[in-house]
């Protein structure tokens, strides 16, 4: 009787330190889920933050005083409005020429294209 005693002894103290482990990780666990949830909400409010200062910087208004003001961009009109005609047939689709590795050459000796528009 004296064996079985101590046999069950034993038991009860594995079975009662492994309540202990199994309490400890659960604490941990949910440390870790509580963590995971601030880090979610705050993810959400800078994205929340970014989606409003998008909205922002793309208004419409702001565009177009940015495209005034800094690039001196100028709004449509009809009389500066150029409309080119091509006859039926005429654009064809080419293959664009493959690049040689010959030297670049400096932008002073390439010819200048500005002049009039034809």
């Amino acid at each position: 009787m004296n064996r079985l005693n101590i046999f069950l002894l034993i038991v009860v103290m594995g079975c009662a330190l492994s309540v202990v482990n199994a309490t400890n990780q659960q604490r941990q666990i949910f440390i870790q889920l509580q963590r995971a949830q601030a880090q979610e909400r705050q993810l959400q409010q800078d994205y929340d933050q970014l989606q409003y200062q998008q909205s922002a910087l793309s208004r419409t208004a702001r565009i177009e005083q940015i495209a005034t003001d800094s690039l001196k961009m100028q709004p449509v009109t009809t009389g500066r409005t150029q409309y080119l005609t091509l006859a039926p047939g005429a654009a064809t689709a080419t293959d664009a020429p493959v690049p040689t590795s010959a030297p670049v050459s400096s932008p002073a000796a390439a010819p200048s294209r500005r002049g009039g528009t034809r």
